[in-house]
């Protein structure tokens, strides 16, 4: 199955992948060398941490290695711009309670950071934009009661 990823959010995981296979790996092997020159492994802190680091470092290199494989990139910037909110692009919208304005990316699950306004797309606001224009309402399900957000602006930039 393919998951949808942004151009950017696809170079940040190559990125990532990269760093992982060219430093961190090697380092962590260099620290089981030095703790098995220490002796006996059973009672070797540094040795066990060092293997928990390696197991932790291989399992993030296949899950990259396999999000990538199944990856569908897609550049935001080349989406027909036909002023509906779709996977990719940046949403302005206003809460009509508080007048607040936020603004969000549309982005995959491996990409998604609410620190950096980048949402999932499987997440229940995404799920209420998606298919919709500006001025249009979306009414998104929070645990603490509906929010209704006018959508003000689309960007499709990455």
């Amino acid at each position: 199955m393919a998951v949808p990823i942004t151009s950017r959010g696809a170079e940040a995981l190559k990125h990532e992948l990269k760093e992982l296979k060219s430093v961190a790996r090697p380092t962590v092997v260099a620290a089981i060398s030095e703790a098995r020159a220490h002796g006996d492994l059973k009672e070797n802190a540094e040795y066990h941490a060092a293997k928990e680091q390696q197991s932790f470092i291989e399992g993030r290199i296949q899950e990259l290695e396999g999000v990538l494989s199944n990856a569908q990139v897609i550049d935001p910037a080349s989406l027909p711009q036909d002023g509906r909110v779709v996977f990719g692009v940046t949403v302005s919208l206003l809460n009509i309670d508080t007048d607040e304005e936020k603004a969000y990316q549309i982005v995959g699950d491996y990409e998604s950071d609410i620190k950096l306004n980048r949402i999932s797309v499987s997440s229940p606001i995404a799920r209420a934009l998606i298919g919709k224009e500006i001025d249009d309402i979306a009414t998104v399900q929070a645990p603490g009661g509906n929010i209704e957000y006018e959508i003000i602006e689309i960007s499709y930039e990455n």
